[in-house]
């Protein structure tokens, strides 16, 4: 007997799964859409997991295992167990508020300086960007599809009707990059995208099965190249006009003397050209006109149907007049090296996850017996049926009474020994879950309130929690800062007024992500305000962290100092001595002037 093939991949922790092993079929089996013929074999694999993973989440992993050739899956008894820990570790990881940060616009002072005052302005136009585009629910969103999955797409474009970038979040099983070796060991942003999906044939309207791709793909502007000599040898000249449409080119693109390569300055980086642009194709492709090997990555061009725009614009390589590909795509966790792929929260646990089905489905089983026992009954007549002549079954309920001859006896079965052992095990199959999730059991929040001997304890009983949450949120952090970067780009290509140039860097901040002692935060920031060793600055961040309803960090420290120059220009009209309210606040001589205020 043969060795069976041991694969170690992203997806290695299915391998204990039949399905996973068997190449999908065409019109059998749970994975017949894989075998289309325009799905990739190198993907086959996560395809097939991103379906294992979505039928747990649903409670149907009994149905995809039927489809697979268990007839007992039917009978599989599933409770929730998968949902709950998705659901939980999403939970943790969006903790409880998100907010866009960019560093440095918290500085507060008469003069803050150029900088601040930009990154100012930045914030406050990315979050009514968010406020406007739903950011929160679309991270709720993709997110969720990270748990699950292990991975998730966001993409951009530019709406003009709304005049902001849009944002939406893709199936991450749409999702094809085209990756080179060192692009995945390096930067992990491929120059060549394609999100693919199947239309089924629709007979009431005559359409036919086909393939919809649309693919964005970074590439020379222009398309092509020309030598180019310019009589006055500036080393470039502008295009007016392309000949006999040789050349696609947007104003402002100019042509290098000699290269022939086409440059564009776009507006976040006015002093560095650019030959490179960011081209979109959407089209479709009928799937009985595709033959064998013609799949996603190579579809054939002469057989696309090429959609188009409201505004008549066909999408064959439509220059989106960007230097980058607006699409982000997120993991769930860091993957390791030479892999792109996330892996999803209850990746770990799925054999656990099979064996709590196994048990629930052998505890339903033993508590019908026990509810309703077995019954062995010696010395009584049974009746019989008149049309057959056979014995009728006698049925157990309340108030039966049967008359047994002399010497007849009755017993029964008890199976509520099994029933409690079932139970046990199941006590410790939910423990052992808990504890190699890292979502614990009081994440869980299987442990009652008053079993948690102190607050020390608890925080120690959720360090598992607390290292997940950290490495979910470190893998996404560069993520979500590329996409506020991308979101400003849009607005600075779309004119609308943001200012030229590279722009501040923005984050995601996250809030806390178990309950916090706000008072003893409080506490602290008081003391350590008092002392000098915080800034106020620092302390309204403390306090933000901990919970308190503070949006705006710098706001609200210049509400507080604006309370505080009224208050001590009370009192300096009140006493006439400055030099008392200069001390008090902390102010040097011959500072900013007290403002009067008058009492009352």
């Amino acid at each position: 007997m043969g060795l069976r093939e041991l694969v170690i991949d992203a997806w290695s922790w299915l391998n204990y799964k039949p399905v996973m092993s068997s190449q999908p079929r065409r019109g059998s089996g749970p994975f017949a859409e894989l075998a289309s013929g325009w799905v990739p074999p190198e993907d086959w694999r996560r395809l097939q997991a991103y379906k294992i993973l979505a039928a747990y989440d649903q409670n149907q992993a009994g149905g995809l295992a039927a489809a697979a050739g268990d007839e007992a899956g039917l009978d599989r008894r599933e409770l929730g167990d998968a949902a709950k820990l998705n659901t939980s570790a999403l939970g943790y990881l969006l903790g409880a508020s998100q907010s866009i940060v960019v560093p440095g616009a918290e500085a507060t002072g008469q003069d803050p300086g150029p900088e601040a005052a930009l990154a100012r302005d930045v914030q406050g136009r990315l979050r009514d960007w968010a406020r406007r585009e739903l950011l929160p629910m679309r991270m709720q969103q993709a997110e969720r599809s990270a748990v699950r999955y292990g991975d998730a797409v966001y993409t951009l474009a530019w709406d003009t009707g709304a005049v902001r970038p849009m944002l939406r979040t893709m199936d991450p099983g749409w999702y094809f990059p085209e990756l080179t070796e060192d692009e995945v060991d390096t930067t992990g942003f491929p120059s060549k995208v394609h999100f693919a999906w199947e239309l089924p044939a629709d007979p009431a309207t005559g359409q036919r099965a086909r393939v919809r791709r649309i693919t964005y793909e970074l590439g020379p502007i222009g398309g092509t190249t020309v030598s180019v000599v310019h009589p006055d040898g500036t080393g470039h000249r502008e295009w007016e006009q392309g000949p006999d449409g040789e050349m696609v080119l947007r104003p402002g693109d100019r042509i290098e003397v000699g290269t022939g390569r086409v440059t564009r300055v776009y507006p976040w980086a006015p002093e560095r050209p650019s030959a490179v642009t960011c081209y979109l194709t959407d089209a479709e492709w009928l799937l009985e006109d595709l033959k064998a090997g013609e799949g996603v990555y190579n579809l054939p061009a002469h057989r696309a149907r090429y959609r188009v725009r409201k505004d008549g614009e066909v999408l064959q390589g439509f220059d989106l007049a960007l230097d980058f590909l607006p699409i982000v795509h997120l993991t769930n966790s860091i993957p390791d090296t030479g892999e792109q792929w996330g892996q999803p929260v209850i990746s770990r646990v799925m054999q656990v996850l099979d064996e709590l089905a196994a048990t629930d489905t052998d505890s339903s089983a033993s508590s019908g017996t026990t509810g309703t026992p077995i019954i062995a009954l010696s010395g009584v007549r049974l009746p019989k049926d008149r049309a057959t002549g056979t014995a009728v079954p006698l049925r157990v309920q309340a108030g039966t009474v049967w008359s047994l001859n002399e010497g007849g006896s009755m017993s029964t079965l008890d199976t509520s020994p099994q029933l409690r052992e079932l139970r046990e095990r199941t006590d410790h199959l939910l423990d052992r879950l808990a504890a190699n999730s890292r979502l614990t059991a009081s994440g869980l929040g299987t442990v009652q309130p008053s079993e948690v001997p102190s607050g020390y304890a608890l925080a120690l009983a959720l360090g598992p929690l607390d290292a997940l949450v950290g490495e979910m949120r470190l893998a996404r952090a560069h993520k979500y800062r590329l996409l506020l970067k991308f979101v400003g780009r849009l607005f600075q290509a779309g004119q609308v007024g943001w200012p030229v140039g590279e722009l501040p860097q923005a984050e995601v901040v996250w809030g806390p992500h178990v309950p916090t002692d706000k008072a003893e935060a409080l506490d602290q920031a008081a003391k350590g305000y008092e002392a000098g060793l915080f800034s106020l600055e620092t302390c309204v961040r403390m306090l933000a962290d901990a919970g308190y309803p503070i949006t705006d960090i710098a706001e609200e420290v210049r509400r507080i100092q604006s309370r505080a120059f009224a208050a001590a220009g009370q009192l300096a009209d009140a006493t006439g001595d400055t030099a008392v309210v200069r001390a008090f606040l902390n102010l040097p001589p011959g500072g900013p002037e007290i403002p009067s205020a008058p009492l009352g």
